[in-house]
């Protein structure tokens, strides 16, 4: 693209009204000149955005044409990207059935369709049934997100969970499958899971509070309003929490209260949902735990006792003390467990050492282990966890930069595995055409970053190739080295595109989390800077020639960024990015602040934590210097990253850069965190990003 962005000269962008706010915390002044982008009523909103005060309604819209015009010269290489993405999409599709009994239960698409349809086989007949099709139940929704989809033990019910703004309020609809009909009662408010109990006709689910907050476990009877549910179970600290699940034996509902630090868990017996749940271990600081019941018995996954990268140990239901437990797997460090999986006969969990994952499985007859490993550099593999307790078989997925996914069974009795699907790509894809590699750089402290990097065979690095880096760096999650259809769209286009697995996630281990979280926060962005210039060193890149893209937490990674090291980037690219990090850990009400805290500090009562957050949050840290041109998303009904966050910032950014760079943002007004919900209108907003990236290359500002 040779035109970049030459038209900023004739755009002009929004510019929002400066309504000073000052408030005081610890003796510090916080001065925000764009605060009025809150609405006062942003919990009605979360629930009926046609409450949104006109006045920023008006401003997000002028924001949205801003893009728009500044994008209008890649409206052809949009609709290009979107055609490529999408040939590569298989659109008629079926998922690998997971077997429950007499039944299987799969996924379909068919061609066009954005939603799902949820179906079932019988096992014995093969005779095929269209439970639900979520195509015809989404008819005339701007948006529409499936929950979870759950069947009854007898088969007969099926429950699922959808919203329809965007804001994660979850209604709760029953399928009977013998009169093929919805049935009129629903569930409002929830997280949008139900899980059944053993009589088949009752379910217990999770209410989110006033504040969007998962606090109360309630028991609903089919047949029953909901006005008459019982709550069975109320978490009282709003820094908490709050999920159900079921232990792979269906004998017990697992409620799990638990922060980034601690955990406590209860079980109910699913026989007898109403009786007094049963408490496992209190919460404890830095002792988190999940369980699995096989047995009469409790196998474990946790980090007390400072196995940090977490043991697997057995013990009884109701144990006498914390002694009374037999180690099944010993902790040791760099070794994360990140998951474990309990069967009648075997044990299964997911290890990742060196930044590389594995599967671990433990047949507990003969007390015998065996690895599932890849050989590439660098690759992502997973555990598809099914409805049996009593089988020989687990499924597990594989993929890396280079191969799509492939699916298989594996035979726990015979340590053999089976695959029994392979991603298509339709419009064609040859493995043998890329390129990929673990790299690693050395951070400020002198830690070896990995690198995962994914580029075409022809692409000569010689330093003149644009390069896209993706980073997230939080909350312990680790990003794989996976394999993405789309991004080919940016490798066939000489990108070289790099994920720097930076410290905050859990790539190499749980100390890798610590040394990014907190006071160790700074480590996150220098990290990413350190892997920007590591790769212009290595000729992956040139500085100036780098678009960063990260989202949510990353996308306060890409705040951070442009504010410490603008020169590297030539374009951010920042979706629903968490870039008011100080205003938002100083809001109580807000839904994710109270659990947060553990994450990023308390600067409420902490003077210490509100010293460290100001230090780097981004949008506090925005300054009078060149800033790179900026792409950033938002979604109006967001709980996670609300709106207000990428809005004030944009228009700070403006309002302090010292060149011409384009600082754009792009609101769904439709839409909550994960963008547009269907299959196709998800890729449109790929597009737009990808013709951010490539307008972006090589674009100098002024």
């Amino acid at each position: 693209m040779k035109e970049h962005f030459t038209n900023i000269d004739t755009i002009s962008p929004p510019n929002p009204r400066e309504n000073k706010k000052i408030t005081q915390f610890h003796g510090y002044d916080k001065v925000d000149n764009y605060a009025w982008m809150r609405a006062d009523n942003w919990q009605e909103v979360m629930k009926d955005p046609k409450k949104l005060p006109k006045d920023i309604k008006l401003h997000l819209d002028q924001e949205n044409n801003y893009t728009k015009e500044m994008m209008a010269d890649t409206e052809g290489l949009q609709y290009n990207l979107y055609e490529e993405i999408r040939s590569r999409m298989q659109e008629k599709e079926t998922t690998v059935p997971q077997k429950n009994g007499i039944y299987s239960y799969y996924y379909s698409y068919k061609k066009n369709n954005e939603y799902p349809i949820y179906n079932r086989k019988n096992n014995k007949t093969k005779k095929k049934k269209i439970l639900l099709d979520y195509n015809k139940i989404s008819k005339d929704q701007a948006y529409f997100n499936i929950g979870s989809t759950t069947h009854s033990e007898d088969h007969r019910y099926i429950t699922y969970g959808v919203d329809t703004k965007g804001s994660e309020y979850f209604d709760i609809y029953s399928y009977d499958t013998i009169n093929n009909q919805i049935l009129t009662e629903k569930i409002e408010n929830s997280t949008g899971t139900a899980l059944w109990a053993k009589d088949n006709l009752s379910f217990l689910y999770v209410k989110l509070d006033q504040n969007h907050r998962p606090d109360s476990v309630f028991y609903h009877l089919l047949g029953t309003p909901q006005k008459e549910d019982l709550m069975l179970y109320k978490e009282k600290d709003s820094g908490f929490f709050l999920s159900i699940d079921k232990t792979q034996s269906s004998k017990y509902f697992i409620i799990s209260s638990h922060t980034h630090e601690k955990s406590e868990i209860r079980l109910i017996n699913a026989d007898d949902p109403l009786k007094e749940p049963i408490l496992l271990y209190p919460r404890e600081k830095n002792c988190l735990y999940s369980v699995e019941e096989n047995n009469n018995e409790l196998y474990v996954l946790t980090n007390h006792n400072n196995c940090i990268d977490f043991s697997i140990i057995k013990t009884q239901i109701l144990p006498n003390d914390k002694k009374d437990f037999e180690v099944i797997v010993p902790h040791k460090n760099g070794r994360l467990i990140k998951n474990l999986c309990v069967f009648k006969n075997y044990i299964a969990w997911l290890e990742v050492e060196n930044s590389l994952p594995k599967i671990i499985i433990k047949d507990l007859i003969s007390n015998k282990n065996h690895a599932i490993a890849f050989k590439e550099e660098a690759y992502s593999l997973g555990i598809l966890q099914g409805f049996e307790y009593e089988t020989n078989t687990l499924r597990f997925v594989y993929s890396s930069m280079t191969t799509p996914m492939r699916i298989y069974d594996f035979d726990m009795k015979i340590n053999k595995r089976t695959l029994i699907k392979s991603q298509k790509i339709p419009s064609g894809h040859n493995k043998s055409d890329y390129i990929t590699k673990r790299i690693h750089a050395k951070s400020a402290d002198g830690e070896r970053i990995p690198i995962s990097l994914i580029y075409h065979k022809n692409n000569k690095i010689n330093g003149k190739s644009p390069c896209l880096l993706y980073g997230y760096g939080a909350y312990g999650i680790s990003i794989p080295a996976s394999f993405s259809s789309s991004r080919l769209s940016l490798v066939d286009r000489n990108f070289v595109y790099a994920v720097a697995h930076i410290r905050g996630g859990k790539d190499c281990g749980s100390a890798w989390y610590n040394d990014g979280k907190k006071e160790n926060k700074i480590n996150t962005f220098n990290d990413f800077i350190c892997v920007a210039e590591y790769l212009c060193n290595e000729n992956y890149a040139s500085k100036g020639n780098i678009i960063a893209h990260g989202g949510s937490a990353g996308g306060m990674l890409m705040g951070a960024v442009a504010n410490m090291a603008p020169s590297l980037f030539s374009g951010i690219i920042a979706e629903v990015p968490f870039v008011d990090v100080l205003e938002t850990m100083l809001d109580s009400e807000l839904p994710l602040t109270p659990p947060e805290w553990p994450e990023w500090g308390n600067p409420i009562i902490n003077i210490d934590d509100y010293k460290i957050i100001s230090s780097y949050s981004p949008y506090d840290n925005i300054k009078k210097q060149p800033y790179p041109h900026i792409l950033a998303t938002a979604g109006l009904t967001d709980p996670r990253v609300t709106y207000w966050e990428p809005a004030k910032w944009v228009a700070k950014i403006r309002s302090e850069k010292t060149n011409k760079s384009a600082i754009m943002l792009n609101v769904n007004m439709d839409s909550g965190h994960g963008g547009s919900s269907g299959r196709f209108d998800r890729i449109k907003e790929i597009a737009l990003i990808y013709a951010f990236a490539i307008k972006a290359a090589n674009a100098k500002t002024k």
